[in-house]
């Protein structure tokens, strides 16, 4: 029998979780598209999600049991492999949850831009405390009227009890929004209009409409980011500006840390809107 190696260093169990109607699903379709998983974007309201697989949740529209497929990434190179776990996001399946949790590396917290942290995100959130679960957030639904990145970021704070790292700034508001100013790399990632799967995106400078704003964020994030990485604190005390990499990888170390931790989680927060394929 043939057998094939695989580097368990390299392998990650990613769970995407979030109250109902959050754009849970329609995140991990994106995911699969632009992993080269799927060659075509799957969607709920059409039945045609590839993660909702049995018939009651094409009907439906929601997703009933956790699914989980497998995708590599970065694609070019297969550098790491990547199990994607999609959990229910209706208060019925909570256990559904509970079971994925146990076998997580991480989660990708998704909340609707409009409605921000719902009831069942307090519900998956304490949960994944429970077992110790790293995760990011992803502010989803900016394009939708009433759409607010800064009190989602707010609520994070207020109900979940976590830091929030905003990592990203939303251009435009809810029809108007195109891109995210990347507080990282200090550029700004704008999606045309005619890109309509999201794949094709330019890196340009910030506007100047946002640079104000960018700079007070970006100095947000080296503040908080120092506050929990000595690493980093040693170069804020000495006024050194950190390298991409070098923030990135602090970045990494409070996230795998706060999630083991009993005591506040710092999350990063990402924004964007995945059924405009803008932001995954």
């Amino acid at each position: 029998m043939a057998t094939t190696s695989l580097d368990l260093a390299r392998v990650r169990n990613i769970g995407i979780m979030a109250h109902i109607d959050a754009g849970k699903t329609t995140t991990t379709e994106r995911i699969l598209f632009y992993t080269g998983v799927s060659y075509k974007i799957g969607e709920t309201h059409e039945g045609s999600a590839t993660m909702d697989w049995m018939e009651q949740e094409q009907e439906r529209g929601i997703t009933i049991t956790s699914a989980a497929t497998t995708c590599h990434w970065p694609l070019a190179d297969v550098d790491h492999t990547i199990n994607i776990i999609d959990t229910p996001g209706h208060v019925d399946f909570t256990v559904e949850v509970e079971r994925s949790l146990r076998v997580l590396d991480g989660a990708v917290t998704v909340f609707d831009g409009v409605a921000g942290v719902e009831p069942q995100s307090e519900t998956v959130w304490r949960q994944a405390d429970r077992y110790g679960v790293p995760r990011i957030c992803f502010v989803n639904k900016l394009d939708r009227t009433g759409a607010e990145f800064h009190r989602c970021v707010d609520m994070i704070s207020d109900r979940l009890g976590a830091q929030p790292l905003v990592m990203q700034l939303p251009i435009g508001a809810e029809a108007d929004f195109r891109g995210v100013v990347d507080l990282v790399r200090m550029k700004a990632l704008l999606w045309s209009a005619e890109a309509t799967k999201g794949e094709m995106y330019d890196v340009v400078d910030i506007p100047d409409t946002h640079a104000e704003a960018a700079e007070e964020w970006r100095g947000k994030l080296l503040e908080a980011v120092a506050e929990n990485d000595e690493e980093l604190m040693e170069l804020y005390l000495e006024g050194e500006e950190p390298t991409e990499e070098q923030l990135y990888a602090a970045i990494r170390r409070i996230t795998i840390a706060s999630g083991k931790a009993s005591d506040k989680t710092v999350t990063p927060v990402f924004c964007g809107t995945a059924f405009k394929n803008k932001g995954v």
